[in-house]
């Protein structure tokens, strides 16, 4: 629990945004994050508790390196065993015990790292009066960051779930964490899955 000097706002018009929790990453998986399956318990208890307001993301490669631009072709010729040529279609999907939640949760596929290079979210949140994104997912310093600086600039509010985020480096990871505390006060809120049954009114 926190003190009162730390409490944050209570957490309202809110959505759980989970960031490509798919088979890719999982064990086993082309990009394996080790810890997604410490993770999983958790996330599923936050889907549980908001069905209707969660929206998972998936990272959809492209068939071909040549179908992206600029450096993401490098990037995909390096990674060509990723693309959806020799991918088998299954890596791409939600992990089987967050798939079933959808419907009634939202799915988004996505381009890049950030959830909002599709702008489909951005008209997503809109229209469901969103003002508060609750982040969970994989990974930390990469798909979740690069989401959360977007949401930033958009002007959301941002609330991240610690326990509830996985990558496959600490000190990335731990970064991370350092950087939101001390940079993004006023804007992103850092908060355990218990701490959000606490403030999240909705």
């Amino acid at each position: 629990m926190r003190d009162s000097a730390s409490e944050i706002a209570e957490i309202r018009d809110a959505v759980h945004l989970c960031i490509d929790m798919q088979n890719i990453f999982a064990p086993g998986g082309l990009w394996a994050t080790p810890w997604m399956e410490r993770v999983l318990p958790t996330i599923i208890s936050m889907v549980e508790r908001c069905e209707a307001r969660t929206i998972f993301t998936r990272f959809v490669t492209p068939e071909n390196p040549q179908d992206r631009p600029g450096q993401w072709q490098s990037y995909f010729r390096h990674w060509h065993q990723a693309t959806r040529r020799h991918l088998p279609p299954s890596a791409l999907e939600l992990v089987p015990v967050l798939n079933r939640f959808v419907p009634p949760a939202s799915l988004i596929d996505k381009p890049a790292y950030s959830a909002f290079s599709n702008p489909g979210l951005a008209r997503l949140l809109i229209e469901k009066n969103v003002g508060t994104i609750v982040v969970s997912g994989a990974e930390t310093d990469v798909c979740v960051l690069s989401t959360v600086m977007s949401a930033v600039d958009l002007g959301f509010r941002i609330v991240i779930v610690e326990d509830a985020l996985c990558s496959s480096s600490d000190v990335g990871h731990d970064a991370l964490m350092t950087m939101y505390r001390t940079r993004f006060h006023g804007q992103v809120d850092l908060v355990t899955a218990e701490e959000l049954a606490e403030f999240w009114r909705e």
